[in-house]
């Protein structure tokens, strides 16, 4: 897609009517072990969530990421907010182990092959059954991997608004500001929301690719 295209698309996006996101009403921030057990199960029960992480932005060059610093689940109706910090509990972790390294549940997302290298080398958990829609979605013979607002546009007919400001705040800090914990929930939910729109029309996704990530040591 040339230059000229990319305007002409993005033009069309800008008229679109807003999408309508997940209600904070409907946002889980989990903090305790009974939060994080709770969240495991209405996860664990169905078949498709969405899925994604935030991470505080690095702005200095050379410096390397300490994300994740928040990672997001979201079934149909509900969105699940875990903190990842010096204080997050054994219990806790356990409950994002059982959760992403399940094959059977299906984890889908757009541009997760960083989020998941992040989650392996940060709390080495191996995610298992993750879809990257953003690849999945791509149509035959397209080279750039499709976004969450155009497909947003392209399946809904909606504007969904990602801003940058919100994107780079500090996702490490220990309480979150609604605008945060809205965005970071919506990233999730309207994942899955595509990707049943997507199903529904009868179509069918790629077989899932595991993402390669490193080998672990061999025992000295």
């Amino acid at each position: 897609m040339n230059t000229q295209q990319l305007a002409a698309q993005a033009q069309a996006e800008a008229e679109l009517p807003p999408y309508v996101g997940i209600r904070i009403a409907d946002v889980r921030l989990v903090t305790t072990a009974e939060q994080a057990v709770a969240a495991r199960d209405a996860l664990l029960a169905t078949d498709a969530i969405g899925f994604d992480t935030e991470s505080k932005p690095t702005f200095t060059k050379g410096e390397t990421s300490t994300g994740p610093h928040l990672i997001q689940f979201a079934t149909d109706h509900q969105a699940y907010l875990f903190q990842i910090g010096h204080s997050t509990s054994a219990a806790i972790l356990e409950v994002l182990q059982a959760v992403l390294e399940t094959p059977a549940l299906l984890k889908v997302g757009f541009g997760l092959s960083d989020d998941v290298k992040r989650l392996h080398a940060k709390l080495a958990i191996r995610a298992a059954g993750v879809v990257d829609l953003s690849v999945a979605l791509r149509a035959p013979g397209q080279r750039n991997d499709l976004g969450a607002k155009t497909a947003v546009a392209k399946f809904f007919g909606q504007k969904l608004q990602k801003s940058k400001k919100i994107s780079t705040t500090n996702w490490a800090l220990p309480r979150l500001n609604e605008k945060q914990i809205l965005y970071a929930a919506d990233d999730a939910q309207v994942a899955l929301r595509v990707y049943r729109h997507y199903i529904a029309a009868g179509n069918q996704l790629p077989p899932v690719k595991a993402v390669k990530l490193p080998r672990p040591p061999r025992p000295v």
